[in-house]
């Protein structure tokens, strides 16, 4: 029978009756919802070693040591790690003849009064080869359904979809994305990191897993970091404050570097903002990365490449407009202070009504949403295109009725203009470099980082030819 026909019950029995695929299951948290849906299959008894489930924090601690968080990702790990190893201990015999895997979770599903957001973490650590080192599939999962019976349900359809294809289905990475998500529409549930370790997964990267789960809408927005490890959001920017800068950076260029890092020095100086809680974001968004209506894979590489050599962290999403990705990191910054970098001209599109027309209160409803008190807009200007002279928050032009909102954020403070800046860099376009490269041009690496330059000619990135 085709896995797109497979109900969960047939996964669990399939594994259940693979003579060599052997493990234990510890979930807290949200219920043994995994390992009930293999127990119900029938032929357990040849798959499961032991289950475990641990409610009270003390026994938890008492299992995987103290900790200050329950469900994160370093839990998680210590749950595998943990479980793992008993399971090699105990039955090191066993271990002749099956693959062994732990299976664990973490998990917050929807509380009584419902006040909270089901969430959590989930992965497994197994040996695909008989007697071969473990790999490591850890994703992050929101909870959607709106009654916790429903939500413990999908974690147990995740959990055994999970198992099915880390033994079955790891040949081709977006069929073994079908598998993970079979069953669980984007209302139930959303998957907002996935990260393959070990050794059968030496090739994967994991970057392309992030874009590959924003792509198909599975979640709106991952990140990773400049080693190339794929981020949870909520937990990379736990406590921090962020500095973002949306674009297409194609390439990066001097002017790019200039904004954040002006845009840095007066973001210090706000209040309850320091360097060491500071998480400064260049953000890719999928109409960014689309070209003729598809996304180019090593296009998007270039650029990631690119931004992590700077040591930059990298965010992709599904987030067109600003007040939406504004809106999206301040649920996860929660009370933080936010930033973000903008040029002059995109203020203009900003403030353009037409973006609006989708929403019942327009722009007013997009400011309203986006611009909470805890984040700050800083503008940096840029030649005018029609006399060539400075174009700033100070000579911008908007419709005049809008005036009166643009000086409201401005008194206010929500909106600044970044006044030190570097006037020589103002002529530089992304465009412009990126035909200078094509063209084999010899002034363009004056217009980009060292560190940039060097990178593409190595890797000719961006259509560069060594000659």
């Amino acid at each position: 029978m085709s896995v797109d026909r497979l109900t969960t019950e047939d996964k669990a029995l399939k594994i259940n009756l693979k003579q060599d695929i052997y493990g234990c299951f510890a979930e807290i948290g949200a219920g043994q919802e995994v390992a009930a849906n293999f127990f119900k299959a029938g032929g357990s008894s040849g798959t499961i070693a032991f289950t475990r489930s641990a409610y009270d924090m003390k026994v938890s601690d008492s299992m995987y040591g103290p900790t200050s968080r329950y469900v994160c990702e370093e839990r998680l790990t210590t749950m595998l790690s943990a479980e793992y190893n008993q399971l090699t201990a105990v039955l090191p015999e066993k271990n002749k003849d099956a693959r062994f895997f732990a299976f664990c979770n973490t998990v917050e599903s929807l509380n009584y009064h419902k006040t909270n957001q089901g969430q959590g973490w989930v992965g497994i650590r197994y040996q695909n080869t008989l007697g071969g080192k473990p790999n490591d599939i850890v994703l992050h999962v929101k909870l959607h359904d709106s009654g916790h019976k429903s939500q413990q349900e999908s974690l147990g359809i995740l959990g055994v979809n999970l198992i099915y294809a880390a033994f079955f289905e790891t040949e081709k990475l977006d069929h073994f994305i079908d598998v993970l998500v079979a069953r669980l529409p984007r209302d139930k549930m959303e998957i907002d990191m996935l990260r393959f370790s070990g050794p059968a997964f030496e090739n994967v990267d994991n970057r392309l897993v992030a874009l590959n789960l924003v792509q198909r809408g599975i979640t709106d927005a991952t990140m990773f970091d400049l080693a190339k490890n794929v981020l949870q959001p909520a937990t990379a920017l736990y406590k921090k404050n962020v500095l973002l800068m949306r674009g297409r950076f194609r390439p990066v260029t001097k002017v790019h570097i200039d904004m954040i890092e002006e845009g840095k020095k007066a973001f210090l100086l706000e209040n309850n903002v320091d360097e060491g809680s500071l998480e400064v974001i260049f953000e890719l968004t999928l109409k960014d990365l689309t070209a003729d209506g598809k996304i180019s894979i090593k296009d998007f590489m270039d650029r990631a490449e690119l931004l992590s050599s700077l040591g930059y962290t990298v965010m992709i999403s599904n987030y067109l407009k600003h007040y939406k990705m504004l809106e999206y990191l301040s649920g996860i910054t929660k009370g933080n202070q936010m930033a973000i970098v903008v040029g002059i001209y995109n203020l203009n599109t900003i403030f353009d009504e037409r973006y609006y027309d989708n929403l019942p209160g327009g722009l007013l409803e997009a400011f309203g949403r986006g611009f909470v008190p805890s984040v700050k807009m800083y503008v940096y200007p840029a030649v005018n295109v029609e006399d060539g002279s400075l174009y700033d928050l100070s000579t911008i032009k908007i419709q005049s009725h809008l005036q009166c909102l643009l000086q409201f954020m401005k008194e206010n403070g929500r909106i600044k203009a970044l006044t030190e800046y570097d006037k020589s860099l103002l002529h530089i376009m992304s465009d412009d470099v990126l035909s200078k490269i094509k063209m084999g041009s010899l002034n363009w690496e004056e217009d980009v980082p060292y560190e940039v330059a060097q990178a593409i000619k190595f890797f000719e990135l961006f259509g560069y030819k060594k000659k």
